[in-house]
């Protein structure tokens, strides 16, 4: 049988009328780093960390907890802390509504987490905030937060752990807002006072206020990489001082070149550096392995 010197080529199927053919939402991100557009799932396996540039993409609190404490597993509490709007704010929107969009938005009462929990199988007490909610800013919720959760490492006699993330003071609580600077600090003297450890993680951001406090007072002080870690934003210290500021100013690898950092450390490898930390800070005569808590109730 002969072969055909032509090959009949099938017409591609038209398009239901009245159908649009999209791609589902949700299987893609854009890097914000590289602009590159990875598969989603590659990049959740990747610890949320690009693939293409290493950039850290920014992740929750609960995230946050779950990947670094053992088997994801802790016990949230102090978790009945509201603000009462004490100036009674109103900016665009009245300070309260403000709040109430957050609460139901991210499912928290404000941005932070204080959570126990075991790393290492030592037990610990970890602060993680959430930028998700109003930019991870500090009023004098967050402030009473991370006061008990110093308290309460300093009581139980236990390391401390705070996630910082970031914009800095809360605009909308005014003077109440830049007293937890002071308030948390106080506290973290008593902590060092008691020979507690306390290590702080710096991510993208650490801004404003928590940077000025309780961001730089770690016994051992952890940025992810690229990380934005300041007070005042590049923009305004250029234009205060008037000169072009150096490449990379302000990012965790610029802090560590000058002395501000200990470790500039990969999100995948932060649970490992954080155990290492403990194991050469903790006394094991007085904190010794405990069973991590119980699974959260979500």
């Amino acid at each position: 049988m002969a072969m055909a010197w032509f090959k009949k080529i099938k017409k591609p199927k038209q398009p239901v009328e009245g159908k649009q053919q999209r791609v589902p939402e949700g299987l893609w991100v854009k890097c914000e780093s590289c602009k590159e557009i990875i598969y989603k799932k590659e990049v959740l396996r990747n610890a949320n960390v690009c693939p293409k540039c290493n950039y850290h993409f920014r992740i929750t609190a609960r995230e946050r907890l779950a990947s670094l404490l053992d088997e994801g597993r802790f016990q949230e509490v102090d978790t009945d802390i509201y603000s009462v709007d004490p100036l009674k704010f109103v900016d665009t929107k009245p300070y309260r509504d403000r709040l109430q969009e957050y609460r139901e938005r991210t499912g928290m009462t404000d941005a932070v987490i204080n959570a126990r929990g075991t790393l290492g199988g030592y037990q610990v007490m970890v602060s993680a905030m959430e930028y998700r909610f109003m930019g991870g800013s500090m009023g004098s919720v967050v402030g009473e937060k991370i006061t008990r959760a110093v308290e309460r490492a300093l009581e139980e006699r236990i390391p401390l752990v705070i996630i910082c993330c970031s914009g800095g003071a809360r605009m909308q609580e005014g003077c109440l807002s830049l007293m937890q600077m002071a308030k948390i600090s106080a506290a973290l003297a008593r902590l060092d006072e008691g020979a507690i450890p306390f290590i702080s993680i710096l991510t993208d951001p650490t801004t404003g206020g928590v940077t000025a406090s309780y961001a730089m007072l770690g016994d051992i002080n952890i940025a992810e990489p690229k990380a934005l870690i300041g007070f005042a934003g590049p923009r305004v210290i250029e234009q205060t001082i008037r000169e072009t500021l150096p490449e990379g100013f302000q990012r965790s690898e610029f802090l560590l070149e000058h002395g501000m950092l200990d470790f500039v450390v990969e999100r995948s490898k932060m649970r490992e550096t954080l155990i290492q930390c403990l194991r050469f800070m903790v006394n094991p005569e007085i904190l010794s392995p405990q069973p991590a808590p119980p699974a959260p109730v979500l």
